[in-house]
């Protein structure tokens, strides 16, 4: 890891600016430490963490704050580990990472395709499959997953909600955390990707699926990773049910017929409105679906509108 003029980690939320200019001015702080050429760097989107196209088929990736360091080291080598296996996953690039600098932690990844192509839901299920075969070495000393790491640093963080909104996101939070903890899993835990859908399946430029987005990797129940794809039906209607019983064919394991499930769709919708609730400040478009969002977990209501981000 390389580390220069680090600043004390940030806790997760809107304790720094995360907008265009702040996280170009630390890609190319990075850039210069790392020795990668970031020129005429590209903003492909802000989320979690900021995406950057730069020159040689590079992508340069920013995470919030310095407090992500341990997930971006973390991803760095589950990318190595599953480049050994010979599992199609986003390559990091062969240099000394994660960097932090301006408080932030940046890694550099191969550029998987200049197109937005995402994955089928039978190529979402196919993956996972075969991820969940795989042993994961001791020495990647893979966390438990904490399905609530951070939700509870969002909701105090953010400056955006109303303290009527924040008193009741920490009840919700409370009441899933012992929902959760009563869960009787059917399947045997392993190692999991963490935010497993369609979104993080990219094709190459060959057209083939290439998972995305190693840094929510973990030992956990395979129920976790399969209920984003069943969520995405059965509550949002974002995938059709054939597509849904395809991804089910394809898999093996149909998680809505589990009976734990309902607990782990509340748990990920709610998770769903803490993570987009953290860039309701920069959109009035995004605000207004985190309301949206928020007032039906208020009153239970249906969830066929709201919008993927």
């Amino acid at each position: 890891m390389i580390s220069h003029g680090a600043t004390e980690p940030a806790e997760d939320g809107n304790a720094q600016t995360f907008a265009a200019a702040d996280t170009l001015r630390t890609l190319n702080h990075a850039g210069a430490v790392a020795g990668i050429d970031v020129t005429g760097a590209r903003l492909l989107r802000i989320g979690e963490n900021a995406i950057y196209r730069l020159p040689d088929r590079t992508i340069g990736r920013i995470a919030r704050t310095a407090a992500y360091e341990p997930d971006a080291r973390k991803e760095v080598a589950v990318a190595r580990w599953l480049e050994g296996q010979g599992y199609p996953a986003v390559r990091a690039l062969p240099i000394d990472q994660p960097v932090i600098v301006d408080g932030r932690v940046v890694t550099f990844w191969d550029l998987i395709s200049d197109k937005e192509s995402y994955g089928s839901t039978a190529e979402v299920a196919s993956l996972l499959a075969w991820l969940h075969r795989l042993e994961p070495p001791s020495s990647l000393r893979l966390p438990p997953l904490q399905p609530f790491a951070r939700a509870e640093l969002r909701i105090d963080g953010d400056g955006w909600l109303s303290s009527e909104d924040r008193d009741f996101l920490r009840g919700r939070l409370g009441e899933l955390r012992t929902r959760y903890a009563e869960l009787e899993f059917a399947l045997a835990p392993g190692v999991i990707h963490g935010d497993a859908s369609v979104g993080n399946v990219i094709h190459d430029d060959a057209g083939n699926p290439i998972l995305i987005d190693l840094d929510g990797f973990a030992i956990g129940p395979r129920e976790w990773d399969l209920a984003l794809t069943a969520i995405y039906h059965d509550s949002f209607g974002w995938h059709t049910r054939d597509e849904y019983e395809v991804f089910v064919k394809t898999y093996g394991f149909d998680v809505m017929e589990w009976p734990g499930y309902p607990v782990l769709r509340d748990v990920r919708e709610f998770l769903m409105v803490t993570w987009l609730s953290q860039k309701a400040s920069d959109d009035e478009k995004i605000a207004a679906e985190v309301r949206k969002r928020i007032s039906a977990l208020c009153t239970g209501s249906g969830k066929r509108d709201w919008q993927p981000y």
